[in-house]
């Protein structure tokens, strides 16, 4: 499927990952609500409906977790897997080490990456979107089980071996735990949080630049709050359960730092000809080292709001532009602008 504006721009993820839209889906809000990290409730047919959209706009990687409404996001990207012909379907990414508990599913979920747990998970989320293979597994967050992140890694290698999974990957892995394992076997990717308000992922880039490990980074509105439409009157009417209403970066005085950057950078975005969401996408894409963007969406509207992310090129006027706003507002933490 080719969108009205022909594909979204690729690179290759890495030394050895496949080719991937700057942009790609995230899954996360289709959970939808009633486990620990939701963000609000959200309607299966619209989830379907902005998959769709995305694909058709020249998105071509989903990326998932088992975690996300405790493996409803995987059953429903399987769903709209199911719609779109074979060949033309999205590369699949998903993780694994998240797990639900299994009498209150609103609990925080447990870090557990033992080999076990990795393989039983692998079996439900290949199930759950109906694939034979996972074009990229990650490991979602350290382990707190007290399994070595050796004897963790080495269960993916194995899966890789059996045809279960294509790449491997991790997501919000430090510098120490990327160094024990880059010799057991290559990091495809590295999937860290990443926004103008959250910059600390920064300091990964020269690591997966030198090791060739492709960077994919999530949050790049910082849960909406880049995206212009989060005033605080719409914060205010969030889902009762809705993660963000205990989100340091949606409180004060977080909060009024967060809004004010966002009103400073409003003038860049119409001087640009482009919306916020495009803004705030589009800058963590300048950034050297970084492969592509997960963003997420409720409904094909909000896909369009960002999709063409990936053609906005910023250059050092714009970059110190940005750079001036959030220092000028004190958002966040992190280098404001990549290195010269």
């Amino acid at each position: 499927m080719q969108g009205e504006s022909g594909p979204v721009r690729e690179l290759q993820l890495g030394s050895a990952g496949p080719k991937i839209s700057r942009v790609g889906f995230g899954a996360w809000a289709l959970g939808g609500e009633g486990w620990a990290f939701s963000l609000g409730r959200q309607d299966d047919a619209s989830s379907i409906a902005a998959i769709m959209r995305a694909v058709d706009r020249g998105v071509s990687w989903i990326d998932t977790a088992a975690v996300y409404g405790c493996g409803h996001s995987e059953e429903v990207v399987g769903k709209a897997l199911a719609l779109i012909p074979r060949a033309e379907r999205p590369l699949i990414f998903t993780k694994c080490g998240l797990v639900c508990s299994t009498t209150d599913p609103t609990f925080s979920p447990a870090r557990d990456l033992r080999p076990a747990t990795m393989r039983r998970e692998v079996e439900e989320s290949l199930r759950r979107l109906g694939v034979e293979r996972i074009d990229l597994y990650q490991l979602h967050w350290p382990d707190r089980t007290g399994t070595p992140v050796e004897e963790t890694w080495g269960e993916m290698v194995r899966l890789i071996e059996e045809g279960k999974v294509a790449h491997a990957g991790v997501s919000n892995f430090g510098l120490d735990l990327l160094e024990r394992i880059e010799p057991i076997r290559h990091v495809d990717s590295l999937q860290p949080p990443f926004s103008m308000i959250e910059r600390g992922a920064a300091e990964l880039l020269p690591w997966a630049r030198e090791h060739g490990t492709g960077v994919i980074v999530y949050s790049p509105m910082q849960s909406g709050l880049l995206g212009g439409t989060h005033t605080r009157a719409a914060l205010g009417r969030l889902d009762a359960g809705d993660w963000r209403r205990r989100d340091e970066h949606h409180q004060e005085p977080n909060l009024g730092r967060n809004l004010d950057l966002v009103r400073r950078l409003e003038p860049l975005a119409r001087e640009l000809g482009a919306s916020l969401a495009e803004l705030a996408v589009a800058w963590t894409l300048a950034w050297p080292g970084v492969t592509g963007a997960i963003v997420g969406a409720r409904s094909p509207e909000q896909v369009e709001g960002w999709v063409n992310s990936a053609q906005l090129d910023l250059g050092r006027v714009e970059m110190d532009a940005i750079a001036d706003a959030i220092e000028a507002s004190g958002a966040g933490s992190g280098p404001p602008r990549p290195p010269a």
